[in-house]
């Protein structure tokens, strides 16, 4: 025997799975349900029918007409909603449940019961029939979901369950190197890939600054990258937000590159310090996240933090043993070549003595030669031994400075008459140049120092110029300045150029080392300790100005240049 159903259900569907239809003609009304409607497997509506209360102001037919759409009535943890309706198609067996659906500025919370639509035997299932009812409205507010019922608490620990999937393959890859650039390029990397983001993006950041730089990223192929990129943290009031509460914020951003859309900022931390910030973009079903997910991105910038803070302490740890090792190569090296340079003058000496008391000399004029020569070697020596000591008790913090009022053209004049002859020596010109002023230029320093400054600088110009000259200049600059809790009207900047055999771009930053020559071989070639440069700027710094060296390269000569206090503004012509 054969029973024939007049079923109404069957005729619905069979004439909405070919298309999105409304309750035009009545027939899920006929269902005696609030809301009913049909989907694929991805979520995508085949019908569609909702019977509101009369009481709420819901247009169905433009919910109806934007259906799959980008504005669509979409469930807010898409996710966790498809895992259900997959569930049902594969056990084939129905579920009740209660989500949240979201619809331009509303909420809508509903009670639903998802139904299999039976395949042929042997197929299938690719349907699924879900009944429901609205339980409650609430505006969209991204900072909070309204309250979560029971159900809707079960759904998100299978989210919270991937999300710690995802923090433990984190923690495990940055745990595995001390490499700050793996670090975080395997964060973002992490992050994007396993949520599938548009964008993820970390800077470092340092107590007190300005701008963070983009220097890891994750993002789809057809997004414009960040790397590289400077944020103003101001001009976000996201990066302000989280740096003050060291708590990850969701907020609307401003940065055209991140398309003015829903981000998530959190800071990551070590002992309460921030040492970076990771930023990324919020799919659509996720813009409104649960304090646990907040909690958890908390956890994974905390995690990165520390691994951050490890990796730099290693890499300053590396360099710190660098350093020593640079250092005691440089000090082996200077030692070798200072025992040189006064083993020369000081056999010279010995020589020439050792050939007077043995009466090997045939006259009293080159008896009196040898004298002059052994006095010469002496001086030699004594400006080497100088330097050595001075810069030991500079290292030591024992200089002591009379600082008082220097007259500038004293100075000059006392330096040139002490270096010109030098310069005469070698056929090289030697100029002075001052301010043409009706006053006197005063400067605050101690006159000493400043004199073994400048006859250094001369002297190193003169050394190294083989043709040419030496021009000895200084100019006033009217820019205030404070030293030692006083205030000067300006400076004056002395210059010491020259046209000698200047020095490579790549050896400059060597030349105030401590210890450190530019070319040991060159140093032995031309003589000295090299410790001038080093002398000079440190005296200059007690003397509250400046130092700085300029040369174009090898053979294009260069300038040394050094600032000093201005005691009293002058006239100027």
């Amino acid at each position: 025997m054969s029973i024939t159903a007049n079923s109404q259900l069957s005729k619905v569907l069979s004439r909405n799975l070919e298309s999105i239809a409304s309750n035009t003609d009545g027939s899920w009304a006929n269902l005696g349900a609030e809301l009913v409607y049909t989907q694929d497997w991805a979520g995508r509506f085949s019908s569609f029918y909702w019977q509101p209360s009369d009481s709420l102001s819901i247009n169905t037919e433009q919910i109806v007409a934007s259906l799959n759409q980008d504005d669509s009535l979409t469930p807010v943890d898409k996710v966790t909603y498809l895992q259900y309706l997959q569930r049902v198609m594969t056990a084939l067996a129905p579920e009740r449940c209660q989500f949240w659906f979201a619809y331009r500025q509303y909420l809508y919370e509903f009670d639903l019961t998802i139904t299999p639509v039976m395949p042929s035997l042997g197929d299938a299932a690719t349907t699924v029939l879900v009944m429901g009812r609205l339980l409650q409205v609430a505006e969209k507010n991204y900072e909070a979901l309204p309250p979560l019922s029971a159900t809707s608490i079960s759904d998100l620990a299978l989210r919270s369950q991937q999300h710690q999937k995802i923090l433990n393959r984190i923690t495990s890859s940055i745990r595995r190197t001390l490499d700050l650039d793996v670090i975080w390029q395997q964060t973002v990397d992490s992050l994007g890939e396993a949520l599938r983001l548009d964008r993820c993006i970390i800077c470092p950041y340092k107590p007190g600054a300005k701008s963070v730089k983009v220097i890891a990223e994750y993002h789809k192929p057809n997004i414009t990258s960040m790397l590289g990129l400077e944020i103003d943290i101001n001009s976000e009031p996201g990066l302000v937000e989280t740096l003050l509460t060291l708590k990850p914020v969701v907020v609307d951003s401003q940065h055209p590159y991140f398309r003015q859309g829903r981000i998530l900022v959190a800071v990551t931390c070590h002992q309460d310090q921030p040492n970076g910030i990771i930023a990324i973009t919020l799919r659509d079903e996720c813009k409104s996240l649960t304090a646990e997910e907040l909690e958890l991105a908390k956890e994974v910038a905390d995690q990165l933090g520390t691994a951050i803070a490890h990796a730099t302490l290693y890499q300053e740890l590396g360099a710190a043993r660098f350093q020593a090792e640079e250092a005691t190569r440089r000090k082996s090296e200077f030692l070798a070549n200072v025992s040189h340079e006064i083993r020369t003058p000081l056999n010279g000496i010995m020589g020439f003595l050792k050939l007077i008391l043995d009466d090997m000399t045939d006259s009293v004029e080159e008896e009196r030669e040898y004298l002059q020569e052994s006095h010469k070697l002496s001086l030699h020596l004594f400006d080497i031994i100088q330097d050595i000591l001075d810069f030991a008790k500079i290292e030591a913090g024992k200089n002591d400075l009379e600082l008082s009022s220097v007259n500038i053209d004293e100075l000059f004049t006392d330096v040139s008459n002490s270096m010109r002859l030098q310069s005469e020596q070698k056929n090289l010109s030697f100029q002075m140049q001052l301010p043409d002023t009706s006053d006197k230029i005063v400067v605050f320093g101690d006159y000493l120092r400043l004199k073994q400054v400048m006859i250094n600088l001369v002297g190193n110009a003169i050394k190294f110029t083989h043709e040419g000259g030496i021009t000895l200049s200084a100019d006033v600059v009217r820019k205030k300045m404070r030293f030692q809790d006083r205030e000067f009207p300006g400076i004056v900047k002395v210059r010491v150029a020259d046209t000698g055999i200047g020095v490579s771009l790549d050896k400059q930053d060597k030349l105030f080392q401590s210890f450190s020559q530019v070319d040991g071989s060159r140093t032995r070639q031309y003589g000295g300790t090299g410790l001038g440069l080093a002398i000079s700027q440190k005296l200059v710094e007690a003397m509250g100005g400046e130092v700085h060296f300029y040369s174009l390269g090898e053979g294009l000569g260069s300038t040394v240049t050094f600032t000093v206090p201005l005691y009293q503004q002058p006239v100027l012509s």
